[in-house]
């Protein structure tokens, strides 16, 4: 995909490389780690971690998945008055896994489904107040439709490019929302078992879509997911054994849910979200977050 006929290029080629080497490495890392080191119990106790879910951020109009650039800075506002740290995926992978500490109120940040705004609009939030987010694209909307009208902060999605763009400003992490299985008007929900459809024809079908935008981000931006967001969050039990397989460490549902990190890597598989609905202000959507926060 990409031509070496200049030193630039030949520069971003040796970054691309490396990115995707350290990315390698560290999931190669975390895995032998898992297989080397049971999950024993340990007196420290499960640490709390609300986690967002936002999608689009545009306008001055919200609805129940698209908020207003001014709702998003009063939300980073708030979480960053109230003591509250964005952590990465990656800092909470290594925690589970034994390797460093928690800030005291850790709190997750993500984006569904690639919007351009999420670049345009939402990184510049992120870095005036110096937090980390997750971005889960699916691999079909940036193929097709980012490809066919790029760079509308309204309506458009990331293009590869874009998502590169996203991945060197340190800001964001690139989670996989499946390739093509982002719709519940066929005869699947989303990435869930269809009734009737055998473990194998599934597990085939699962593999196949999630490998195609793996390949993709891969190829494309030299990056390579451990983070997995289910569609419209439906789930299929056995979805788990192939996602582990193909080396995601966490998963992202839409139960609205907090969740309570242990050593136990079982409890980033399922990390339940609130929903940022644009049509609640920022007190009462933050008072619905942590309304089992302790």
């Amino acid at each position: 995909m990409y031509t070496c006929c200049n030193i630039k290029k030949f520069i971003k080629l040796l970054i691309i490389d490396m990115i995707v080497i350290m990315a390698a490495a560290f999931v190669f890392i975390i895995s032998r780690t898992m297989k080397g080191s049971s999950a024993s119990e340990t007196d420290e106790p499960p640490v709390p971690l609300p986690v967002i879910m936002y999608h689009s951020v545009f306008g001055t109009e919200p609805s129940e998945y698209v908020i207003t650039p001014e709702q998003l800075d009063s939300d980073l506002k708030w979480l960053s008055g109230h003591g509250f740290t964005a952590i990465s995926a990656e800092e909470l992978v290594q925690y589970v896994y034994g390797k460093g500490k928690l800030p005291e109120k850790p709190v997750l940040i993500t984006f569904d489904d690639g919007h351009y705004n999420n670049l345009s609009v939402a990184l510049p939030l992120f870095e005036k107040y110096d937090m980390r987010f997750i971005v889960s694209v699916v691999g079909r909307f940036t193929d097709s439709l980012a490809a066919a009208d790029p760079h509308k902060s309204a309506y458009s999605y990331l293009t590869w490019k874009d998502i590169s763009e996203l991945i060197y400003s340190g800001r964001a992490e690139i989670g996989n929302h499946t390739y093509d299985m982002h719709s519940v008007s066929g005869k699947r929900n989303g990435c869930a078992r269809i009734n009737g459809e055998s473990e194998e024809e599934y597990r085939k079908a699962l593999s196949e879509d999630i490998l195609t935008t793996q390949n993709s981000l891969r190829n494309a931006c030299g990056y390579i997911p451990f983070v997995f967001a289910y569609p419209f969050g439906h789930i299929s039990r056995e979805s788990i054994p192939v996602l582990r397989e193909m080396g995601f460490l966490v998963t992202l549902t839409c139960y609205e849910r907090m969740n309570y990190i242990t050593r136990d890597p079982d409890c980033l598989f399922g990390l339940d979200r609130y929903n940022r609905s644009g049509l609640l202000s920022t007190e009462e959507y933050m008072s619905k977050l942590l309304s089992e926060y302790k």
